[in-house]
């Protein structure tokens, strides 16, 4: 009776609803359509929530863009058994992390809403991946969007680390006031897909966002990240910074764009990548962008995309080190960054083992 148990409940989420979100993940201008680097197309469960009891965020947090765009917040919304609503009291310092754990295996997925008031100060922590089963395929999503008052601080940390037959969606959501400061750290260490959007909008004066991403693919995992600032205050800052590591014929594509809009003077925006490629099969798609509409602002962006360096080979290789071994060295050394900078236990437990599986690897 118990085997007949299960094979009807594995019968009932395979016949579970789907649902395709066309054309999400959009950057704000689009190029090279023949390349398809302008967005992409997710198959995602729509379970059905009627009945059910809802608590909604408050209204305000309607008006805050998020990096996935309106079509994702929406399904977020509709298959979330509840939303979360966080608010951080004016001039308070809070020492404890607000936590955002959601698992694919559990198909998890969460509304958060987090308000920091003017003055305080506040962690914020995205842990995907927490409470997998390996080998077990399903669907995850987190939904965040803060509301940064004028002068306040934001340490906000993203780990995504999905199984390989596992997908997952994150879109942020941020709108800093004036003199507020964002610093956001994404560690992007697998899953079968992964879906990553940002979108910060810098609207007070003196607003400023530093965003640090470092990310591995290897095996045939797909990874998509859009990541939008806004500039609308005066002398705004942002600086975005990002580093990873393609393996065997893993894909991704990263949409970056700094928007410095009419009326932003002063304001000065940064975008960098640097990609190390380790497979012949591999598919990278880089595509930074600046949007200018005010003359006296500042706006750079690049890329560098290679291999392992001839010079550096040689020298690992006199230290003893074959080629696997000094490139098997890069991908670890990412993960045991990753774990060296865990904000809290959860994420700390989650990064452990994948740092452990790497230097097996290696």
């Amino acid at each position: 009776m118990a085997e007949k148990n299960v094979a009807l409940a594995a019968d009932a989420a395979c016949a579970a609803p789907e649902i395709t979100l066309e054309r999400v993940n959009v950057a704000p201008a689009q190029t090279w359509n023949r390349l398809r680097t302008n967005d992409v197309t997710l198959t995602v469960p729509a379970r059905g929530r009627k009945g059910d009891v809802y608590f909604a965020l408050p209204r305000l947090f309607e008006g805050v863009e998020c990096g996935m765009g309106r079509e994702v917040t929406d399904w977020v919304e509709s298959q979330a058994a509840d939303a979360r609503y966080v608010e951080v009291p004016r001039g308070t310092h809070r020492e404890e992390p607000i936590v955002v754990a959601v698992g694919a295996g559990a198909g998890d997925v969460a509304d958060t809403g987090v308000m920091v008031r003017e003055g305080a100060e506040a962690t914020i922590v995205v842990a995907a991946g927490a409470g997998e089963k390996d080998g077990e395929a399903g669907t995850s999503a987190s939904l965040l969007r803060v509301i940064v008052e004028a002068g306040a601080r934001v340490h906000l940390h993203e780990y995504v680390a999905a199984g390989a037959d596992q997908q997952h969606l994150e879109s942020v959501g941020i709108t800093c006031g004036r003199d507020a400061r964002v610093d956001v750290h994404q560690y992007l260490l697998g899953g079968g897909t992964v879906a990553l959007g940002f979108a910060c909008d810098l609207a007070g004066d003196r607003a400023g966002v530093d965003l640090g991403c470092r990310y591995h693919a290897g095996g045939a995992e797909v990874l998509d990240i859009n990541e939008v600032v806004r500039q609308h205050g005066r002398n705004t800052r942002s600086e975005l910074a990002y580093n990873g590591v393609l393996e065997d014929a893993a894909k991704k594509s990263l949409r970056t764009t700094i928007d410095l809009v009419h009326g932003a003077k002063g304001a000065q925006g940064n975008e960098a990548e640097t990609v190390l490629v380790l497979g012949d099969d591999v598919v990278n798609k880089t595509l930074p962008t600046i949007l200018c509409d005010e003359d006296d602002v500042a706006g750079n962006h690049g890329a560098t995309i290679g291999s392992v360096s001839p010079e550096q080979l040689a020298f690992l290789a006199s230290r003893g080190l074959s080629r696997e071994d000094a490139e098997a060295l890069f991908v670890r050394a990412l993960y045991e960054d990753a774990l060296m900078h865990a904000p809290c236990d959860e994420v700390r437990n989650m990064t452990k083992g994948l740092s452990l599986c790497q230097g097996e690897e290696a």
